[in-house]
């Protein structure tokens, strides 16, 4: 190493820097998340630095520069933009014997500011010695997407209760009782958003001396594996996928996404077919229920997004009646992946801004869906598990007045091998549904713009 990387305390210190434009600014934002006293060297001040000095975050000295104005500062950054001005400001701060960052000129740079991931009080720094920062920054993306947004706020809680834990738990137990809070119940009770949950957890463990239950860590997620694509899962779902002890998957999961789950996580296969159910609802409540009850983290991992026609209600009610923590993980569902892939957006101002999400399938016995009621001017309609409904819900649609000229598009196995889309009319949909052999996993999608509406009615209003 040419650097050595280490943190430099900032309470009641000083960050000085140099310089009133742009690359000032900069640094400024970057310091500003410390609780340094900020100071600014120059004659004037742009917009942005003026305001915080007006906010009282930021003090500005507009006089003449001397070693005085740096010395006994944590950090100096000299950013004028000028490179003569840079390098008399320099050997000024060196001659205040404190360490100095000159904007883009490494050779001058006693100390270089890394790429930062924050999750104060947790901080991931990433240096390049100044050779590649745009592979710093990839690099930093790349533990952005791993590390949860809620791990500070976990990390200060930890913090505020170090001391208590040293009072009640035996020293030998310590170990144990960390591993078990930052790893384990406490921790995912926290970060899906059970703050107050996890608090209480910890402090109850640490009230009987560090003990802890493996019963705790039972729990469940309904992930959205979105519809097909494994680059379309959130980080929350991949991040949920990496910490399962089992996961039960249904047959519309691309096998590429259970590729990001752990190794050693066990798949279960809850397969449902429609019309020919191999795995009853209740049947799968109870085995995700029962696994939680091991103390295991369940995933049920649906195609799409579980809240969406995903019988996710049945899930979470039998979770919460066992007791069990249930977590609902969003997916892109299917008809935002078939108009992302089409370059197409669901509504139109002016034309279509109203869309509704409907289905073509219903428990047995239930009365179809009030299609007709949801087919007017301005409405977009996307239509899921319809295939073998098309021809009740094409004559419903008509009854209401929609011509049957209108456009739809038939998108079959959204972002998955072998997508495709069919472009058909409302009174043509039946036909091409059989000529393509389009069954299942297609979503029908219409939709009806006021502009064609309005010339559609026409003669009816002359008529009247």
């Amino acid at each position: 190493m040419k650097s050595f990387p280490m943190f430099i305390r900032t309470t009641g210190r000083r960050v000085v820097i140099a310089g009133g434009g742009e690359q000032a600014a900069q640094k400024a934002r970057l310091m500003l998340k410390t609780d340094a006293t900020l100071v600014l060297l120059a004659t004037t001040l742009e917009p942005e630095l003026q305001a915080l000095v007006a906010e009282g975050r930021a003090r500005h000295q507009p006089g003449p520069i001397a070693p005085a104005s740096f010395r006994g500062a944590a950090i100096v950054f000299v950013a004028t933009g000028c490179p003569g001005m840079d390098a008399a400001l320099h050997a000024l701060a060196q001659q205040a014997g404190v360490p100095v960052n000159v904007v883009d000129q490494p050779a001058l740079c006693d100390i270089t500011t890394p790429s930062i991931v924050d999750r104060d009080p947790v901080v991931v720094a990433i240096g390049t010695e100044g050779t590649a920062p745009v592979l710093a920054r990839a690099i930093k993306t790349r533990i952005e997407e791993q590390l949860d947004p809620r791990l500070g706020s976990f990390a200060a809680l930890a913090g505020r209760l170090r001391d208590r834990v040293a009072a009640r738990v035996p020293r030998e137990g310590r170990r144990a009782f960390w591993r078990w809070a930052l790893l384990e119940a406490p921790w995912q009770s926290h970060k899906r958003g059970a703050e107050r949950e996890a608090a209480q957890m910890l402090k109850d463990a640490i009230e009987q001396g560090g003990a802890v239950s493996a019963s705790h860590g039972g729990q469940i997620a309904l992930v959205g594996a979105g519809p097909g694509a494994r680059d379309l899962l959130t980080l929350r779902a991949v991040e949920r996928l990496q910490e399962a002890d089992v996961i039960f998957y249904d047959r519309l999961v691309d096998p590429a996404v259970l590729e990001l789950a752990r190794r050693d996580a066990e798949r279960v296969f809850v397969g449902k077919v429609v019309g020919a159910t191999a795995w009853p609802q209740e049947r799968i409540n109870a085995l995700i229920v029962a696994e939680a009850l091991k103390g295991r983290r369940v995933v049920r991992l649906k195609s799409g997004d579980p809240a969406i026609f995903g019988r996710a209600t049945e899930e979470l009610d039998a979770a919460r009646d066992a007791g069990i923590p249930i977590e609902l993980v969003p997916g892109v569902t299917a008809v935002s992946g078939a108009a992302a892939a089409m370059g197409r957006s669901l509504t139109h101002r002016g034309e279509t801004d109203t869309l509704i999400l409907t289905t073509g399938q219903c428990r047995d016995g239930d009365a179809a869906p009030d299609w007709h009621q949801h087919a007017r001017p301005g409405t977009a309609l996307a239509f899921y598990m319809s295939v073998g409904h098309a021809a009740e819900i094409t004559a419903s649609l008509m009854n209401t007045g929609m011509p049957a000229s209108l456009p739809v598009t038939i998108a079959v196995k959204v972002t998955q091998e072998g997508e495709r889309f069919v472009d058909t009319t409302v009174g043509n949909l039946v036909k091409t549904l059989t000529c393509e052999g389009i069954r299942g996993c297609a979503v029908i999608m219409i939709s009806w713009p006021k502009s064609v509406a309005a010339v559609a009615q026409a003669p009816l209003r002359l008529m009247a």
